[in-house]
């Protein structure tokens, strides 16, 4: 199998990120890690892609950053990843919303790890697998809104970026339930796992 170059974006601590890592060295992913690239120089995972010696580039984001600052950021984050060619861009737990501008001006596929389930027609409600129906949550603010609203279903799916936020094409969803004594903290973890397990077992297919 050929190997190909994966560029992944991210924000926060990089669990998910290492999970890739591990994979790789497993022998589980035919991918190459060829470039990290952060919004914020101090996050984990640009720590950990240091650690196992991938290629980072960490671009700090203005505070409240106004249009035409967002603009050159997106830019400069534009040619990083286009000066290491990869064929696929990766956003996991990367926390700005990227322009239609740059979305569009992007020639490869992107795509975007959400710790909820989203529906395949881009619709606000979610069919999960024993027929109930739950809301389709989208944003920043997912596994708190899944407590709030006291659904019995959560999860995870993969998805193509598109300009509309959390509406691109479905890859892949998982469904984690909601348990009664769960905390923000532990639906999130057992969403993480399960986001994880995901993530790899989507980037071992060749069809999507």
């Amino acid at each position: 199998m050929s190997q190909t170059t994966l560029a992944i974006m991210v924000s926060g601590g990089g669990s998910n990120l290492q999970a890739v890592i591990d994979a790789i060295a497993a022998g589980e992913l035919s991918w190459r890690i060829g470039l990290v690239l952060s919004d914020r120089p101090e996050c984990g995972g640009v720590q950990r892609a240091i650690a196992h010696r991938i290629p980072v580039c960490a671009i700090p984001y203005p505070p409240r950053a106004t249009a035409v600052q967002r603009e050159a950021w997106e830019q400069r984050a534009l040619g990083v990843v286009r000066a290491f060619a990869p064929d696929m861009v990766l956003l996991s737990g990367f926390m700005r919303i990227l322009s239609a501008e740059t979305l569009n001006s992007i020639s490869i596929p992107i795509i975007n790890q959400h710790p909820a389930l989203l529906p395949a027609d881009g619709g606000d409600t979610y069919e999960l697998a024993d027929g109930r129906v739950i809301p389709a949550l989208r944003g920043a603010h997912v596994v708190a809104d899944a407590l709030r609203l006291r659904i019995p279903m959560t999860g995870c799916t993969i998805h193509y970026v598109v300009p509309e936020v959390d509406r691109g094409p479905v890859i892949a969803t998982h469904e984690v339930p909601v348990l009664p004594d769960d905390t923000e903290e532990s639906l999130h973890q057992r969403i993480r796992t399960a986001e994880q397990r995901l993530l790899v077992r989507t980037l071992a297919k060749t069809d999507f």
